[in-house]
């Protein structure tokens, strides 16, 4: 098995887990600015302290700065819509299409890195996205939980945003795996993030959030965790492998995210639902070969 491979398989996990407690943090009424504030900021305090103490050295300073601005900016716009999004819409519904810029990175990826497929990995990613247009359909035409909620139009305008930023931040690793020191673009990206999280605090605080930020923090605080291990995966895998198959097997997260939420939150799981939970199963598989 490739390492790359392990390494996508690792952050799929850990993305999946990290996504559901983007849930957990909706569920609660948790202002996001400050959840994604504790997330952006243990991720910084990790990455630096390992930065330090290993005492790493990198290069190419300006463009690691200016990399890591576009990924910071995208990442958090890409955090705070899909965690709003999820105050209006299902979690069935809203992360199927959020993944949709799946599509847009494959595509950029074989254009721009000329990304060498096998037939196999070509039809994991085609069953990947099949599973993203199974459950989005499946939604579009049932009648879910989500259309009871208030404000679903600006659920979908928040999706569409966390689908544009998405793709942004997945292509913007790609360049910083292969440019950049990991640990040094980690620390820097969300050291930014950070800063500009701590700044939104004020906006996102509308009278339905709660005003005690002791849940924010405390998820916030597991975000960061589990994405500190999945980010540098992540970009230990994109620094020797295919953007396009990476993309797509660490895209496949929602399902996870999905299932938890079927389980601790009794969403339920329909007939489309498991058949996706099949093909992104075949898919993954698919996409070692």
């Amino acid at each position: 098995m490739a390492d790359w491979y392990l390494f996508a398989m690792i952050s799929l996990g850990a993305f999946g887990l990290q996504r559901f407690l983007y849930k957990v943090s909706a569920e609660r009424k948790c202002n996001t600015a400050w959840t994604t504030f504790a997330f952006m900021g243990t991720v910084t305090v990790l990455s630096t302290i390992l930065l330090v103490g290993l005492r790493e050295d990198f290069s190419h300073v300006p463009y690691l700065l200016f990399i890591s601005f576009i990924n910071s900016v995208s990442f958090l716009a890409g955090t705070i819509a899909t965690i709003e999004s999820l105050k209006h819409i299902s979690t069935s519904m809203a992360y199927p299409l959020i993944r949709l810029n799946t599509g847009i990175v494959v595509i950029f990826s074989v254009v721009y890195f000329k990304d060498r497929l096998t037939v196999f990995q070509i039809v994991g990613i085609i069953m990947a996205i099949a599973v993203v247009l199974i459950l989005t359909r499946h939604n579009n035409e049932s009648q879910s939980p989500y259309r009871e909620r208030n404000n679903a139009g600006l659920g979908f305008v928040l999706v569409f945003v966390a689908i544009a930023a998405g793709a942004v931040a997945a292509i913007s690793s790609k360049f910083a795996a292969l440019h950049t020191h990991p640990l040094a673009f980690i620390s820097v990206s969300y050291a930014m993030s950070t800063f500009f999280a701590f700044a939104l605090r004020r906006r996102l605080q509308g009278e339905n959030e709660n005003p005690v930020h002791r849940d924010a923090l405390t998820i916030g605080f597991m975000m960061g965790i589990v994405n500190f291990g999945g980010f540098y995966f992540l970009l230990k895998a994109l620094a020797v492998g295919p953007l396009s198959i990476i993309a797509s097997i660490t895209g496949l997260y929602f399902v996870i995210a999905i299932v938890l939420a079927a389980l601790i939150y009794k969403e339920k799981i329909t007939l489309p639902g498991w058949l996706a939970i099949v093909l992104t199963i075949g898919a993954i598989t698919l996409m070692r070969m």
